[in-house]
């Protein structure tokens, strides 16, 4: 290469030196003419013309051809080609890079220009890459919350150190995973179709809208507690938020009660979710109409619905079929106050039910998951002519799918301890368990460590 630029530098001084002596070979000949021709004056007047000419036109043509594109550098490299294996993978938004970590990280900071330039460059000088921030605007500040990626190295007491450092005070800062690197809008609308097809959905879409939080639904107050007299119409408890816990008001009178410890709501969090609830308010009570034709160990054929308070005769009518020993198993109390039990379970603000279905219409299986805060409740009812054909396990493994889906971490069965089916079922489930007894009450907890679709599947529906 050096060589290569010597040589292209001799070159063009040889042609600048041969340009000198033809410049001045050309003024002594123009001399000469001017002062012995006879034209001399009009030749030099002439040439001055052509020369003013000629730097009028070189001024106009550089002056448009400012903005055009250099050539290019015969000094540069030439840049290696990118396989088309290497432009998907740098096209494909949302990848994240190998070895490396996503946090999830919020923090207050005072609403003054400067603070938020403080922070990112804080984050840069760990290598921290900012993949989406949100502002959650406050009387007192803003709530900065970021989606970063960090390399592996980086423990979560250094990304700590360096917010507080830059400014940042209430700082939260927690794993986070690839569903996160899903925009805000994309998901809040994807949260409100949810919720628009199912009611049951409300919990999880809250859930999943405001992360880690604990859901407790309270009911209205009874009616013997109402005062006497003519009826007035009750005013209704409004929305509200008060730092770590949000309320939110149900059509029917009762409340929606959500509490985040050490991350109190923001406003903004406080406006979507009060209008996913007020969304589910306007659609009014609704459950999906999908079926499922299953076929039995024994070859017998099963349809596994969604059911909700329209099926509360059909359950009824199940609940007479089936033996005092299996409704005492089944609800650990009186069995006839199953008509008082079905009311609070076939509604699907508390959780979805599944029923398994004759062709002929009858029910003769009911299985039902809880919303429980963070975890969920199972529990299953299988009509005794029915029982010991895999009926059972199979409801209990759609809840477990159904669970996982909704992102629920473990779920927890409350039975007998005698009630050795339930227990065979659960460890079917090819999951964790815990087991806790007391005063002859047994605990089983699954923890659903697996996506939904890994979860062990007993029943293999016919492919159309």
């Amino acid at each position: 290469m050096d060589s290569l630029s010597k040589h292209h530098r001799w070159r063009r001084e040889a042609v600048e030196l041969s340009a000198l002596f033809l410049a001045v070979a050309t003024a002594d000949l123009v001399a000469d003419v001017v002062v012995h021709g006879h034209d001399g004056p009009v030749l030099l007047v002439t040439a001055a013309v052509a020369l003013l000419g000629s730097a009028l036109f070189h001024a106009w043509w550089t002056h448009r051809h400012r903005h055009a594109p250099p050539g290019p550098d015969p000094t540069d490299r030439p840049v290696a080609a990118v396989s088309p294996a290497e432009a998907e993978r740098a096209a494909t938004p949302g990848r994240i890079a190998a070895g490396a970590t996503l946090w999830r990280i919020r923090t207050t900071v005072a609403d003054a220009p400067g603070n938020l330039a403080s922070l990112s460059g804080a984050l840069a000088r760990l290598r921290v890459n900012i993949i989406s921030l949100q502002t959650h605007p406050l009387a007192t500040g803003t709530v900065d919350e970021f989606l970063v990626q960090s390399p592996a190295e980086v423990e979560r007491a250094q990304l700590a150190g360096a917010v507080v450092a830059a400014g940042g005070r209430d700082t939260w800062i927690d794993r986070a995973d690839a569903h996160d690197l899903v925009d805000v809008p994309t998901r809040i609308l994807g949260l409100a179709t949810r919720t628009a097809l199912d009611a049951a959905e409300l919990p999880v879409a809250l859930r999943q809208l405001l992360g880690t939080c604990s859901i407790r639904t309270l009911p209205p107050a009874p009616e013997h507690e109402q005062p006497e007299g003519p009826a007035e119409p009750q005013e209704q408890p409004p929305h509200a938020v008060d730092g770590e816990v949000m309320r939110l008001r149900e059509p029917s009178g009762g409340v929606i009660e959500l509490s985040r410890p050490h991350l109190p709501f923001t406003p903004t969090e406080f406006a979507r979710a009060r209008a996913l609830v007020e969304l589910d308010a306007v659609l009014g009570p609704r459950v999906p109409a999908g079926r499922e034709v299953v076929t039995l160990p024994a070859g017998s054929e099963i349809t596994v619905r969604r059911v909700g308070p329209d099926d509360r005769p059909a359950a009824l009518e199940m609940h007479g079929r089936c033996s005092a020993e299996t409704l005492r198993r089944r609800y650990h109390g009186p069995v006839g106050d199953a008509d008082r039990y079905l009311g609070h379970l076939l509604e699907p603000r508390h959780g979805q039910t599944l029923a398994a279905e004759l062709p002929d219409g009858r029910i003769v299986g009911l299985a039902h998951l809880m919303w429980d805060g963070e975890d969920a409740e199972v529990a299953v009812l299988v009509e005794d002519a029915w029982q010991r054909r895999g009926l059972g396990v199979g409801l209990l493994h759609r809840l477990a799918a159904l669970a996982a889906e909704a992102g629920v971490g473990s779920l927890y069965a409350v039975t007998q301890s005698a009630n050795t089916a339930m227990v065979a079922a659960m460890r079917r489930l090819d999951v964790p368990l815990d087991y806790q007894v007391e005063d002859g009450t047994l605990v089983v907890t699954a923890h659903l460590e697996r996506p939904a679709q890994r979860v062990a599947e007993p029943w293999a529906p016919p492919r159309s």
